[in-house]
């Protein structure tokens, strides 16, 4: 180890700024004195000091050396000073200094340099070291003077990152002296405006940036805020040094001196020409269509939006209507003359030649519009408004159907630039959202106010649109009409034909109704085949008159797939102000008359008479109470006996429905069969006859009553169902019946009329096996050609042929004619209504097999009727041991005393 002596000489051969003035002059030290004082000096030191042999073996550590490494010098000295070279670089280290000693050379002598240094604990810090060469008696020395700069380093660091992120941010930074000139601009503020420094130095910054659409009054506020000294935030359209417009937003803070002294203004100005349209134009048009707004005034919002953030564009937007033709919705800064102009537009050729059916758009030059083109009729218009250029683009749906059409236009011939495109790609989305919720809110309010199916205004329109034609009529002292139209029989087209046939014919109907419709009138769809229209003004003969006019369009063939239908109606009329003064009385009014017009035989109007009131409350009580019946099972079957002609033989039974009411009384059927059928609970009331009528004949079997089989009479309505043929079986199955034992009787309208679905069913029921019977035959349309294609097995002749047999020539004519035809055809004749001996043997002269009526036996209940059929069997019996032929008079006798 060098000596401490040595190494104190050499240190003070090489620090010739030691402190000299601690040497008193007028006594010299002794080299012990001297060296003793050096060594205090260097402990005091500020600096680190660290002396090496040329063996790089440290041999002086002072104080502040252990303050900056942290080491105590014990752990020090004699070691190789690469114990104080971070560990990262200490190979390096080593070779660097070998290197240097080997040759010769003094690079690391002489020179200051900023090295790391690393701690005992791990901490960094930084040191400015020097290092002097001396040369001793012992050997080569190496004197390192080593400054801690850490905090000079830091801060340093601190303003170079700060620089860097001045520069490299994209936010333009400004800073002006209390003048308000400029001094400083950073790399930011030239790339986004393009200016250097040398370009705004000695400048008040808005009057460089300021352009033709700069707002005047923004200028004004700024220049306020700077002399009031006064921290601010706004945002401004400016131009940088190529004239290209942007929008910034400038964020200006005051920087006082510790005397609250303005010293400087620095700006942060950002690039919001993106944000601007996002945040601000979508944000209000979103906000306008969120609020409802009308789409006028959101077209408008867009128009003034864009114009506010690129005020060299004027905007406008046009819709397309269904018929292909524009419209224009908002253009306020052009001239009402030029949208004039461009208002009707064929969607044909003129959209495509003006751009409206190009994906990116065309930009058009006035001057320069080909005369075949829909650009040249603009020309004039354009140049007297002082439009120099268009620039147009498609405003298109989700799944590109063209809407309208989005048109910037200007004042001089130029290419939009980035900021216009911008604008076009928001505006362009902004208007599509804005059309298609439109049509979206129209849609909902035609399925809210209109029906889905026939276009129809619903119930909820037509009586608010009413209530306006009512207190108009009532202003004007004018009279108004409501129909109610019910179409007759249409539930029979669903059934047979099924529901899309009947959705076919409400079509039809509804342009029927609408064809006849004069100026002022209306018409609307209640619900199901239910149509009321008002005719408005108008009076009970014109309303009359325009009714057959209804019911016999109406009446005209429709072709429905390969049926062909005539529909009637029944209408009822109620007039205002004398059958009511709102909507929903005349409504109500309007159909106590209809259902007149259906009673009295369908295809008919009636018009609301006072009375019809009590008669509709009389008739509600009683669907009430007939519903209530069917409800509680109250309805009996009575039974009337069909004789044989030849012998007198029970033939069959039919089952007649019979309803006793506390308050009404027996009820014949003619009256509650109908109200049944127009109240659509018929086919309930056929069902449970069915049932009962079987499980009777079921019961009468089992006591060994012998009837050959029961008739059931079914409605039209029951009969058209599709599912009764399976009905029929599973309660024949149940009541263990044959098919045989049952017969049905239908009408021969039902039959004929293939569009029902009737003729279909009758075939069904008749590959059961059931027998099938033509009820009233001879009173409808009958077709010869028909019948003897009909499944059926028998004839019911009319009672009302019947009744003037003996009297009237020409009913025992047809009479005999019907029994003609149903003898040659094979089928069983049944003669209804006979109610003396006289009309029996006429019929038994024409061929008739079978007949029933008071002469044989009156309707019974089921007790009766097993009675009767006992009582019979023993009189026949008894007459059978003593007579040859039937003795109808003794027997009809017997008869009635039983």
């Amino acid at each position: 180890m060098t000596q401490p002596s040595a190494a104190v000489a050499a240190c003070l051969s090489a620090q010739n700024s030691a402190d000299e003035s601690t040497l008193p002059s007028n006594h010299p030290l002794t080299e012990s004195q001297a060296r003793e004082t050096l060594i205090q000096t260097l402990e005091q030191a500020a600096d680190a000091v660290v002396v090496i042999d040329a063996n790089n073996c440290v041999t002086l550590f002072n104080a502040s050396a252990e303050a900056l490494w942290g080491y105590p010098r014990a752990d020090v000295l004699g070691r190789n000073v690469s114990m104080l070279v971070p560990r990262g670089i200490r190979a390096q280290h080593d070779q660097y200094v070998g290197a240097n000693r080997d040759t010769g050379t003094n690079r690391i002598v002489g020179t200051s340099r900023e090295v790391v240094i690393e701690r005992i604990d791990g901490t960094v810090r930084w040191g400015s070291m020097s290092i002097s060469k001396v040369f001793t008696a012992a050997g080569v020395l190496y004197t390192a003077f080593i400054r801690d700069v850490t905090n000079e380093v830091k801060r340093r660091e601190e303003r170079r990152l700060l620089s860097l992120a001045v520069n490299e941010t994209d936010s333009a930074i400004i800073v002006v002296g209390p003048d308000g000139r400029t001094i400083y601009i950073n790399d930011g503020f030239t790339r986004m405006l393009g200016y250097q420094l040398d370009d705004m130095y000695g400048k008040v910054p808005s009057r460089v940036v300021s352009g033709r659409y700069t707002d005047e009054k923004t200028l004004e506020y700024i220049g306020e805020r700077l002399a009031a000294r006064e921290s601010f935030r706004v945002e401004i359209l400016i131009y940088d040094r190529s004239g290209k417009p942007l929008w910034i937003q400038a964020v200006v803070n005051i920087v006082n001196d510790e005397y609250g002294t303005c010293r400087n203004m620095v700006g942060v100005w950002t690039d919001i020409t993106n944000t601007k349209m996002h945040e601000v134009l979508q944000q209000k048009a979103l906000n306008a269509m969120a609020r409802e707004a009308p789409i006028l005034n959101v077209m408008l919002l867009i128009c003034l939006e864009v114009e506010r953030i690129a005020p060299e564009i004027i905007a406008s937007i046009c819709s397309v209507d269904q018929d292909g033709r524009l419209w224009t919705l908002a253009a306020p800064g052009l001239p009402p003359e030029y949208t004039k102009a461009v208002d009707g537009l064929d969607a044909g050729p003129d959209m495509q030649a003006c751009g409206v059916g190009h994906s990116g758009g065309k930009l058009m030059v006035f001057a320069d519009a080909p005369e075949d083109s829909c650009w040249a009729k603009f020309k004039e218009p354009a140049r007297a408004c002082g439009l120099a250029q268009a620039w147009s683009h498609a405003i298109r749906s989700s799944d590109g159907r063209v809407l309208g059409k989005l048109a910037f236009y200007y004042r001089e011939t130029r290419e939009p630039g980035t900021l216009h495109r911008r604008l076009i790609d928001v505006s362009l989305n902004l208007c599509a959202l804005a059309l298609e919720r439109e049509a979206s809110k129209e849609n909902i309010r035609r399925l809210a106010f209109y029906d889905s199916l026939t276009g129809l205004p619903n119930r909820g329109f037509l009586i608010a649109h009413t209530e306006s034609l009512l207190a108009n009529a009532a202003r004007t002292n004018n009279t108004l009409a409501v129909l109610f139209l019910d179409l007759d029989r249409f539930k029979h087209v669903n059934d047979s034909l099924g529901h899309t046939a009947g959705d076919v014919l409400l079509c039809e109907v509804a342009q029927r109704l609408k064809g006849c419709l004069r100026a002022l009138d209306f018409v609307g769809r209640l619900s199901g085949d239910e149509f009321v229209v008002v005719l408005s003004p108008c009076d009970a003969g014109e309303a009359t008159a325009l009714c057959e006019r209804i019911m016999a369009e109406l009446q005209e063939p429709v072709t429905v797939g390969s049926t062909t239908l005539r529909p009637t109606a029944s209408v009822g009329i109620a007039i205002f102000p004398q059958h009511g003064h709102d909507m929903n009385t005349l409504l109500l009014h309007a159909d106590m008359a209809m259902y007149q017009a259906k009673s009295a035989g369908r295809h008919r109007f009636s018009v609301f008479t006072p009375e019809l009131n009590r008669v509709a409350q009389d008739r509600l009580k009683f669907e009430m109470a007939l519903r209530a019946a069917l409800q509680a099972d109250q309805l009996q079957l009575h039974y009337q006996p069909q004789v044989r002609l030849s012998d007198g033989g029970i033939y069959g039974v039919e089952a007649l429905a019979r309803w006793h009411h506390p308050e009404f009384g027996v009820v014949p059927p003619d009256r509650f069969v109908p109200l049944a059928e127009e109240c659509g609970f018929i086919t309930e009331l056929d069902h449970g006859i069915l049932q009962k009528a079987c499980r009777q004949l079921s019961e009468w079997r089992a006591a060994n009553i012998v009837i050959p089989h029961v008739s059931v009479n079914v409605s039209p309505t029951t009969f058209c169902d599709r599912r009764l043929p399976a009905l029929i079986a599973k309660t024949l199955a149940a009541c263990g019946l044959l098919p045989r034992d049952l017969v049905l009787e239908v009408t021969e309208n039902v039959v004929l009329d293939n569009a029902s679905g009737g003729l279909a069913t009758l075939k069904r029921v008749h590959e059961l096996g059931v027998g099938l019977s033509i009820d009233d035959f001879g009173t409808g349309y009958s077709s010869l050609s028909y019948l003897h294609r009909l499944p059926v097995d028998e004839l019911k002749l009319d009672k009302s042929f019947v009744r003037e047999l003996e009297s009237d020539e020409g009913a025992r004519a047809l009479a005999s004619a019907v029994t003609g035809i149903g003898t040659s055809l094979r089928l069983t004749i049944v003669a209804e209504g006979v109610e003396n001996d006289e009309q029996r043997r006429i019929l038994q002269a024409q061929g008739c097999q079978v007949a029933q009526g008071y002469f044989f036996a009156r309707p019974m209940p089921a007790a009766a009727l097993t009675a009767w059929m006992q009582s019979r069997a023993r009189e026949a019996a008894c007459r059978n041991r003593g007579l040859g032929d039937f003795d109808w008079a003794a027997q009809t006798d017997l008869d009635q005393a039983g």
